[in-house]
């Protein structure tokens, strides 16, 4: 523990106060522990580490980087999901290739358009035009991501698909399927999911156990430039709702959110029924109903996706 007047971060669950120095070697143990913790690396992954300019993929590619470098019979590669929002994913774009280039790491990118023959902008106005009540444009983008991050994962030969969720999105997460009731959809979260390796290449969450403001202070210590900017879409979110409930109950009770990852912990580890996997009868896509979740949400306002080759 540094001296308060050299201090720079008062990491306030834990009550370190931590220097400059110390606060970057105590953000990169905890993930190594993490990674160690669950097993999530061995020494020849091919790993696809989802990037999307942001601060918390950027650092994770940073940090990865450097471990995978350790280890050279394995290999990384980044992948990008371009939704199609404009003045948004565009710019945040730039901010990917140039670390990426910087880093020497190679950059796949996955549109929405090449692969389902929509934009999201697209199908935002799709959807508004057929109601007002919908899902919010989050529930449509998300379930598309991650099928495009298992499907571009998988094309480029990975094993493992590294995600740059932290602390505040797994504790969101957690709180927001109690709210809605949906026990097993916890149930798949972790910070690995192992089902069916043939079918979906497997996930890993390094940098669970990171708050969100420790990985924003992190990219400013070690220079690396992000998007700063929220997606437009964002603040009509069920999520954005819930962040701002935790954000207020982490500054009154400084360690809530560690809780909520941890109750999530435990309630997966108590569910011991798997759940079946059908290939959707539209899409043929995996799913654990036989109408998946994506041609169920389309059907309901018309659009006829892509299929997935």
């Amino acid at each position: 523990m540094c001296k308060k007047k050299n201090a720079v971060y008062l990491q306030k669950h834990s009550g370190l106060y931590l220097c400059k120095s110390d606060f970057k070697k105590n953000l990169e143990r905890r993930i190594r522990r993490t990674i160690n913790k669950y097993d999530l690396l061995r020494k020849d992954d091919k790993i696809a580490v989802g990037v999307s300019g942001g601060k918390d993929s950027l650092t994770l590619l940073t940090i990865f980087n450097d471990i995978e470098k350790r280890f050279p019979d394995s290999e990384m590669k980044a992948i990008l999901i371009d939704e199609g929002i404009k003045h948004y994913r565009e710019q945040a774009l730039e901010f990917a290739l140039k670390l990426t280039k910087k880093l020497e790491v190679p950059l796949e990118i996955f549109s929405f358009k090449d692969l389902y023959g929509y934009s999201m902008d697209e199908i935002v106005e799709i959807a508004a035009k057929k109601s007002d009540n919908g899902p919010a444009p989050c529930s449509y983008c998300g379930t598309l991501r991650r099928r495009a991050l298992n499907y571009g994962a998988k094309k480029m030969g990975a094993n493992k698909l590294a995600t740059a969720h932290n602390l505040d999105d797994e504790a969101e997460t957690v709180l927001m399927n109690i709210l809605r009731s949906d026990i097993n959809r916890i149930g798949r979260t972790g910070p690995m999911t192992k089902k069916l390796e043939d079918i979906f290449v497997t996930r890993i969450k390094p940098m669970r156990e990171i708050p969100e403001k420790e990985i924003v202070l992190y990219a400013y210590y070690n220079n690396i430039p992000f998007h700063a900017f929220d997606c437009p879409y964002a603040p009509r979110s069920f999520r954005s709702d819930i962040r701002d409930i935790l954000t207020n109950m982490e500054e009154k009770r400084p360690g809530i959110k560690f809780a909520l990852l941890r109750s999530g912990d435990k309630i997966q580890n108590l569910i011991t029924k798997s759940e079946p996997i059908y290939n959707c009868i539209e899409c043929g896509q995996p799913s654990t109903t036989k109408l998946c979740k994506i041609c169920r949400m389309f059907d309901e306002i018309g659009i006829n996706l892509k299929k997935l080759e």
